[in-house]
């Protein structure tokens, strides 16, 4: 069987200077981030990982790990925040969308911060760089759920622009949308993957 390995999007690629004066490396994940994705699951609250996955999980189960590591850039982008610290690498965040197969116009998002980054900024971020890569590789519109509980991912969403509504399965859950908007210079142009 003949693999292809899509093409590292360096071009979104950024070190971003917080207001406390540290650096954090915005940037597309990779195959070899397994490990790092692990530990940043484990360091989450079980709150937050419960927020995020909207079940109990106390161990990211290894088909899941294996899904976010092996990703295509294309028809699914994850972006993940790290920092250098005392010499080690450490992860801050990720936001991810996964173009929906019936519907290649349409991309579901998730979005995960560590707990000592809640309020920070950092999600809002993460999040319009994943649009702003949507939008110019084409995808017309961003989907989430989220647990109506979730009170910081609905403010974050209201923020963003996200209509928000009751899920048809499940009166618990809220679903997230949002029209997105091809920046000028790429309408009708669809970025390479």
């Amino acid at each position: 069987m003949i693999y292809s390995i899509p093409r590292y999007p360096v071009h979104l690629i950024d070190v971003v200077v917080w207001g406390d004066g540290r650096r954090l490396t915005i940037r597309p994940t990779l195959p070899q981030d397994l490990d790092l994705q692990r530990a940043f699951f484990r360091s989450l609250s079980p709150a937050t990982r419960y927020a995020r996955f909207m079940t109990g999980l106390t161990e990211l189960p290894e088909m899941v790990a294996r899904r976010f590591a092996n990703i295509d850039y294309s028809e699914h982008l994850a972006l993940l925040a790290e920092i250098f610290e005392a010499g080690s690498e450490r992860m801050l965040g990720e936001a991810r969308y996964v173009v929906e197969p019936h519907d290649p116009s349409t991309c579901v998002f998730a979005i995960a911060v560590a707990d000592d980054w809640h309020g920070s900024g950092l999600a809002g971020m993460l999040l319009a760089r994943l649009e702003q890569q949507a939008a110019i590789c084409g995808i017309e519109r961003m989907t989430a759920e989220t647990l109506s509980g979730n009170r910081p991912m609905l403010a974050l969403a209201a923020r963003a622009g996200y209509a928000l509504g009751l899920s048809h399965n499940d009166g618990a859950v809220v679903r997230l949308e949002k029209r997105l908007t091809a920046p000028a210079a790429n309408r009708g142009h669809v970025a390479a993957a």
